[in-house]
């Protein structure tokens, strides 16, 4: 019934790479499906002046796509001298899931800033980017920890994010394109690894859903991120 041929329960195939370039205090290559999204994580001591003298630390982030990571070459935003709204949305976005797992008293007066670049796209790119995301974030806090610098983990818990919707009237896990654009209801579930909800999107494209349905999706969300939190515990060790 999927274009992929899964299971309406089957996840993508997963993977993240570790340190996967030279300069960045931590970072991976997520892989799900064919979304394949570079994140890395950047220390500084400093940070934003509306917290300064807080004692309080910033976690943040940026996202952008290539111009090759579609079907079809994008313009590049700096041609257009600003970003989209979509860009500035999920950036934001991707901030406050990962802050919702942080310490920002423990983290102490500095600012992390975690950049998610969609290489290759085919749905999902902003939860691939979240979990992504929170395993760079977390080889960067993991070198805070060993130099010293702090001396508790700020990290309270694995933060993943995964995509659900209803695909020819069936409650499906993590999108694809193809099921993506097509989708009656499509809808970005966060949650930490315990289980506590961070953020919900969800919209109805052309169908309603019942309260049910949703339930249905949420069982889904939680079975999807329990497996990617399974994949970051693997790959930061």
């Amino acid at each position: 019934m999927r274009p992929s041929g899964r299971d309406l329960s089957e996840m993508r195939a997963v993977s993240i790479e570790t340190d996967v370039t030279k300069h960045a205090e931590g970072s991976c290559m997520i892989r799900m499906g064919d979304t394949h999204v570079l994140c890395t994580a950047s220390l500084e001591e400093r940070v934003p002046p509306f917290i300064k003298g807080s004692g309080q630390g910033w976690v943040t982030a940026e996202y952008g796509m290539l111009p090759r990571s579609t079907s079809t070459r994008m313009r590049r935003e700096a041609q257009a001298g600003k970003q989209g709204g979509r860009t500035v949305e999920i950036q934001r976005l991707i901030g406050r899931a990962l802050r919702a797992g942080v310490d920002r008293n423990a983290l102490g007066e500095r600012q992390i800033t975690v950049d998610c670049d969609v290489i290759q796209a085919d749905g999902g790119t902003r939860c691939a980017s979240i979990t992504g995301g929170w395993v760079a974030l977390r080889l960067a806090v993991n070198k805070l920890l060993k130099a010293g610098d702090i001396v508790s983990d700020p990290l309270i818990s694995e933060i993943a994010a995964v995509s659900c919707g209803l695909y020819a009237g069936q409650p499906v896990l993590d999108l694809d394109y193809p099921e993506d654009s097509e989708a009656g209801v499509d809808g970005n579930f966060i949650l930490r690894a315990d289980g506590r909800l961070i953020e919900v999107q969800m919209s109805a494209e052309g169908a309603t859903f019942s309260r049910d349905e949703m339930g249905k999706l949420m069982d889904l969300a939680e079975k999807g991120v329990g497996e990617l939190v399974a994949a970051q515990r693997a790959a930061v060790g």
